[in-house]
C-alpha cells in the first residue's frame, strides 16, 4: 500500500482543520468578558464542534482499526517517533475530549450540540472540578498544538529532506 484511503485522508484533514480551529477558538475565548457578545455564543459553538470531533476520532479509530495503513517511513528511531506520536496525540484528544467535558457538566447542566440533541451532565465528581478539569484542558491543548506543529514540520522534513512519500502517502 503506498498511499492512506480517501476516508483515513478525509479524517486525517478534517481532524487537523478541528485541531487548529478549535485551538484557536479556546485561545480567544478565554479573554471573553461577560459583557461581549460572543460570551455565550463562542463556548456554544466550541462545545458543539468540539463534541462532533470526538464522534469523528472514534469513527476514526474504528476506521483506522478496520484498515490497512501504508508503513511509515525513516530510520528506526522516526518510526519509533512517529509511533509514538501518533498515540500521543489520541491520548490528548480523549483528555481534551474528557476534560471539556467535566467543565461543562460541573454544574450538572448537559450540553446542547447544535440544538439537535443534549449530552447529559453528570455533575461534579470532585470539588473545584470544573478549575481543575480546565487546567488540564488548556494544557493538553498546548501539548496537542505544539505536537500537531512537530507532527506537520516532521511531514515536511520528510517531503523536503528526505525527498520520501510521507507527505504524499496523506494528500
Amino acid at each position: 500500500m503506498t498511499k492512506y484511503n480517501k476516508l483515513a485522508k478525509s479524517f486525517h484533514w478534517l481532524s487537523a482543520i478541528l485541531v487548529i480551529s478549535l485551538f484557536a477558538a479556546g485561545y480567544w475565548m478565554v479573554d471573553l468578558s461577560y459583557y461581549s457578545e460572543w460570551y455565550q455564543t463562542a463556548p456554544y459553538w466550541h462545545k458543539s464542534v468540539g463534541l462532533c470531533f470526538v464522534a469523528i476520532t472514534v469513527a476514526r479509530l474504528i476506521w483506522k482499526l478496520a484498515s490497512t495503513a501504508p508503513a511509515i517511513e525513516g530510520s528506526a528511531f522516526e518510526k519509533k517517533a512517529a509511533t509514538f506520536a501518533h498515540y500521543l496525540i489520541y491520548i490528548l484528544l480523549f483528555t481534551m475530549f474528557l476534560s471539556g467535558y467535566l467543565i461543562s457538566t460541573a454544574d450538572g447542566r448537559g450540553i446542547e450540540v447544535f440544538n439537535w440533541f443534549e449530552v447529559p451532565g453528570l455533575g461534579s465528581f470532585i470539588e473545584n472540578q470544573e478549575d481543575l478539569a480546565g487546567q488540564v484542558h488548556e494544557y493538553a491543548a498546548y501539548i496537542l498544538i505544539g505536537l500537531s506543529s512537530l507532527h506537520a514540520l516532521a511531514a515536511l522534513k520528510h517531503h523536503f529532506m528526505n525527498k520520501d512519500n510521507t507527505l504524499k502517502k496523506m494528500l
